[in-house]
């Protein structure tokens, strides 16, 4: 396995497997990051990040955390423009039919959908900066200070903004696992 340094200095000479590396490492957490933001087309978002990470690659100097970290910074800015975008023009949007496969235990996958709604209710209903500050944690694995790049806050106004939406979704939404 690859140290990072030789990941990165490969993708920066254009080696085609170093930039497969990194985009199937990354591309999956900020793709769940967009989409649980309500980004519109979060396959779309994720390929502009990447755009974005290939053409800034060479100003970019660190550790792979601090990489992890640029990369999600660079998303949390573009669905900021994308969420500025839509609401000066909102579209209309027309839902697709569910189609859903048959098969398995019934009252299992009825449990999981329900328990995948009330996840995706308590995210929904957290103020924007609070939402971005918890899935920046959760499915950036970023840390605080890192956090606090991205958004543009102290690392200290970001301990509280995740303590106030971890509060809010217990208060909210009473989850078993969030029981103490």
């Amino acid at each position: 396995m690859q140290s990072f340094e030789n990941v990165l200095f490969a993708a920066r000479a254009g080696a085609e497997w170093a930039w497969q590396r990194i985009y199937e490492e990354l591309a999956p957490p900020v793709a769940g990051y967009l989409r649980a933001h309500g980004a519109a087309d979060a396959e779309d978002l994720t390929a502009e990040v990447f755009l974005q990470v290939v053409r800034g690659l060479d100003g970019f100097s660190g550790p792979e955390a601090a990489f992890r970290g640029w990369v999600f910074t660079i998303a949390h800015r573009r669905l900021v423009d994308e969420l500025r975008r839509r609401s000066r023009r909102p579209e209309t949007l027309v839902d697709e039919p569910d189609v859903t496969l048959v098969g398995g235990d019934v009252e299992e996958e009825a449990q999981a959908g329900l328990d995948d709604a009330r996840v995706r209710a308590a995210i929904a209903a957290l103020p924007d900066d609070q939402r971005a500050v918890l899935l920046l944690r959760i499915i950036g694995d970023l840390t605080i200070e890192q956090i606090a790049e991205a958004v543009g806050k102290r690392p200290g106004a970001v301990k509280a903004l995740q303590r106030r939406a971890l509060k809010r979704m217990e208060k909210a939404y009473p989850f078993p696992a969030l029981q103490r």
